[in-house]
Formats: structure tokens, sequence, C-alpha cells
């Protein structure tokens, strides 16, 4: 499809305050899109705000609240008139086990990952069938393949981009555009927290190439940008991850035999894992979620 001009479009992108999204915003502002960043820490959405190169505006939000994510919706709108584009990109992940997880924290990724999604697409489709906008979901390499340590993380991308497919029959003939877009191993905070661990860093490594390496996030993000403007149905990240299309449904049997005999070789340093969310945008869900939880105590208890 031929490229749409950002200028004066109106670009909604959530997880906003740090790597992917932060840079995304940047990207889209320097191609003349006003900005509106969505995210759960307010000091670094608004940083990121002040040094865009347009109008922008930031927005604290959790993308697995309904009620709060509408409000945001109504908010742009009101503010900037209109909605064309909207990035659901907020992600959190966790590494272990199943087992041995924590189910709090596993479900908690499956919430963000997936329910949050598709709260933001509930929140911002009404404006965007007006604009008639286009939707891109931020899906993965996690999406294509399965992967032992990783089992709420691939079932939550996988649940995104099956919905996002589902969505994009259902809007497309009123005129909404949905688009999936994938990643590998990218160099934000979330992946440099995957490594603090030892036995995932040890487990990605031995991954054949090219997936084993960790790309800059610059490039990835440059193709996510020109997806935008090309309002496209698919957006890779790294330009091999177009070919996994071919290849996926032979991956889950390959990565069962393969990843049996690396889970046997890792075994016993697998019980000092952590089991929290990993990465800067880890911590700030759960110090968030921690604060909204003392609230409702202090409200109980008043």
């Amino acid at each position: 499809m031929s490229k749409v001009s950002l200028d004066g479009q109106v670009a909604v992108i959530t997880g906003a305050a740090r790597g992917v999204g932060e840079l995304l915003a940047r990207k889209l502002s320097a191609r003349g899109a006003t900005v509106a960043l969505v995210g759960l820490e307010p000091e670094a959405l608004k940083e990121v705000s002040e040094r865009l190169h347009g109008e922008s505006g930031h927005w604290y939000a959790d993308v697995t609240d309904q009620d709060a994510m509408n409000q945001v919706a109504a908010e742009v709108k009101e503010r900037f008139g209109k909605v064309d584009i909207v990035v659901a990109n907020a992600g959190v992940a966790t590494g272990g086990t199943f087992l041995d997880s924590d189910p709090d924290v596993w479900r908690r990724v499956i919430e963000v990952n997936l329910i949050g999604s598709a709260v933001t697409a509930r929140a911002f489709l009404p404006v965007l069938i007006e604009s008639r906008g286009y939707l891109l979901q931020i899906a993965s390499l996690a999406a294509l393949t399965p992967a032992p340590m990783m089992s709420a993380y691939c079932a939550s991308k996988s649940g995104v981009e099956a919905y996002a497919h589902s969505l994009r029959a259902e809007v497309g003939y009123r005129g909404v555009r949905v688009g999936v877009g994938y990643l590998s191993w990218t160099d934000t905070d979330m992946v440099r927290g995957a490594d603090q661990d030892d036995v995932m860093r040890e487990l990605r490594g031995r991954l054949p190439w090219p997936a084993n390496k960790t790309y800059p996030l610059g490039p990835a993000v440059e193709r996510i940008a020109d997806g935008i403007e090309r309002r496209s149905s698919h957006v890779y990240g790294q330009w091999w991850l177009r070919g996994m299309q071919g290849v996926r449904g032979y991956l889950p049997g390959v990565i069962g035999s393969v990843g049996v005999r690396e889970m046997r070789r890792v075994a016993p340093k697998v019980s000092g894992m952590r089991v929290g969310l990993v990465g800067a945008g880890g911590s700030a869900d759960e110090e968030a979620r921690s604060r909204r939880a003392e609230g409702a105590k202090a409200k109980r208890g008043a």
C-alpha cells in the first residue's frame, strides 16, 4: 500500500514511557504526527512528550482498566479533535518454568499484553472508525514460535496476533485497517531485564541464528514507523521475521524436541530464578499495582 503522510495525523501509543514506545513516539513526531503518550510512568511520559518535535500530550493509565482507557480516548479526541493511529504497544514479561511461576505474575502478563490490548482497541475503535484510521498491534517473535521458560509471554503474544487478525476482518469494511507488528529480541529494558537471569541469557544464546541476537532498537522502530505510514497488515522489525511465516507450522514440533534436551540441561539452575516481571517497565507495573492496592486498602479502612 502507498504511504499515508503523517502530517496532521494524531497517533496514540501505549507503553510510551520507554523502549519501543518512546522511540516510536519520537519517529512519528518527526514525521509530522501529533502524539498522545499513554503509560504508567507520568514523569517519564512528560519527559518524552517535552522532547517531541510537534504537539503532544501524555496520559497516565493502566491499559487493563477499561474505564481509564475510555477516559483517555475521550480526552485525546477532545484535545486533538480526532485519532488516526493507535499503537497497542504496552507489554510486560516474566521468565521461568510454568510450574515454578508466580500465578499472579503469570496472569498479569496475560492481562497487560492480551487483555490490555483489547481494552485499548475497545476504547479507541469508535474514534478510529470516525477517522477511517489504523490500529497496529505489537506482537513478537513469540507469536510465531513457542519457547520454553516463556509460557505467559508466548501465550499473550500468540493471543494478540490471533485477536488482531480477527479484528481486521470485523472492522475493515468500516474503513479501519489493522496491522500486527513483529519484533525479535530488541535492545529494550525488557530484554535487558530478561538477560539479567543467567538461565534465560544462556538459553537465548543457544538459539539458532538469527534468533540468538539482540538487535538495535533504532532500525526496528524505523521499520514500524514505515509500516504505520503504509497502514501495513504485517510489520516486521527485523527483516528475517517475514520468512518465519512460511515455516511457523513446523516450529512447535522442532522446539518441543530440542526444548526437552535444553530444559534437561538447565534444570539444576532453574530453581533460583527471579519470578517477577522483568525490566524497568515491569517494575513500573508492579509499583503502580502496589499503589492501587494500598489506596484500596486505605479506602476500606476509612
